[in-house]
């Protein structure tokens, strides 16, 4: 029985990276991220995702 194998897709767990931190800080009202951090992770999840890495 061979064991379970994880592919990797770094769009789509940028991607979660950023919905959980959208999340976080719209529950987290002391939560300060900077916006520049939310549009560089969206940046990169969406053309990781057009180039499916």
């Amino acid at each position: 029985m061979a064991g379970f194998v994880f592919q990797t897709n770094w769009g789509f767990l940028l991607l979660a990276i950023y919905l959980i931190l959208v999340g976080i800080s719209s529950l987290v009202t002391g939560l300060a991220i900077p916006p520049v951090v939310y549009g560089v992770l969206a940046l990169l999840a969406g053309i990781l995702i057009l180039l499916n890495r």
